[in-house]
Order: C-alpha cells, then structure tokens, then sequence
C-alpha cells in the first residue's frame, strides 16, 4: 500500500502542478483581455473627441466664411436702389462691423476656441495614456508568452488547452515610415 501511495504521489503532485498552470494561464489570459480593452476604451475616447474637435472646426470656418462673403457683398459694391434699401443696407453694415469688433475684442474669449484647446490637450492626454495602456497590454502578453513555454508543466497545459503565443501590440509600418519623416 505504501509503495502504491509514494508511487502514485509524483502523479498526483503533477495533476495540481497542471490545475494550477491551468488557473495561472487563465488569470494571464483575463489580464490579458483587461488591457486589451482599456486600450480600446482610450482609443473610443480619443475618436470622439477627434469627431467633436471637427465638428467645432467645421462650424467656426463656417461662420468665419459667413462673415467673410458678407464683408465682400458689401465691399463689391452692391448699391442700395432706395432710401429704405439704404437704411437697411447702413443697418447691416453696422450691425457686421459690430459683431467683427465683438468677436476680434473677444477673440482669445472665443468659447469655441477655448473649446478647441480643451479638446486638443484632451487628445494629448489620451494619446499618452494609450501610450502607456499599450505597454500594459505588451507587458501582459510578454508574461503569457514566457508562460506558455515554460517547461514542462504550463507548456503542457497550454498545448492541450490551445493555447499559443500572442502577438503584441505594434505601431503601423506606414506610421513608423512617417514619424521618421521619409513620407510627409
């Protein structure tokens, strides 16, 4: 019964080595997704700031072409045929030069360009934090590579279970080419 006992035991200690590679692979494979998906969330972030910085832009270049075409119809001569044509004509070239006089008074005040800085120092701060949520995320997968190779116990476990190493997170040869200013 002993000699049955002690042979049996290294079966039995290499039974809870594998459950337990298994647990670690698993609890890797959770951290894994973790930081997988806190990249994607800054990078959801970031696109919608992206989205609203254009939508300011599209407006304030809209208003500023507004403003613009106006100076240049009055500018370009449009004569006014009546008095009461006149009157109006007076009433909106004061009125344009008014709101001219207001927003260059106003012009570092300007809500949207305010708005605008805010946004871009919000991109900013996202492109660092997904900076550093992608080393996260290589760190992590690193570990699983190491773990899934690891002799004799986790790689036994990986290879029955599927499992087989992850490829990190890397920059796009074409962004690589263009921080290096070969393609501007």
């Amino acid at each position: 019964v002993i000699v049955l006992v002690v042979g049996a035991l290294p079966g039995i200690i290499f039974q809870v080595k594998k459950v337990k590679a298994k647990n670690a692979l698993d609890t890797q494979m959770q951290k894994i997704q973790h930081d997988a998906s806190l990249v994607g969330n800054y990078y959801q972030k970031k696109l919608a700031i992206i989205q609203d910085l254009v939508k300011i832009v599209d407006k304030s270049i809209d208003f500023d072409k507004s403003t613009y075409e106006a100076i240049a119809a009055y500018r370009g001569g449009s004569t006014p045929q009546s008095g009461a044509q006149l009157n109006e004509y007076a009433q909106n070239v004061d009125k344009l030069s008014r709101n001219i006089n207001i927003a260059l008074e106003n012009y570092p005040n300007l809500e949207s360009h305010r708005h605008i800085e805010d946004l871009m120092q919000q991109v900013k701060y996202l492109n660092s934090e997904i900076v550093a949520a992608r080393e996260v995320y290589n760190d992590s997968v690193y570990m699983w590579n190491r773990m899934v190779y690891r002799w004799p116990t986790m790689m036994i476990v990986a290879a029955k279970n599927g499992y087989t190493t992850m490829i990190p997170f890397t920059a796009d040869a074409d962004v690589i080419e263009r921080a290096s200013g070969s393609v501007l």
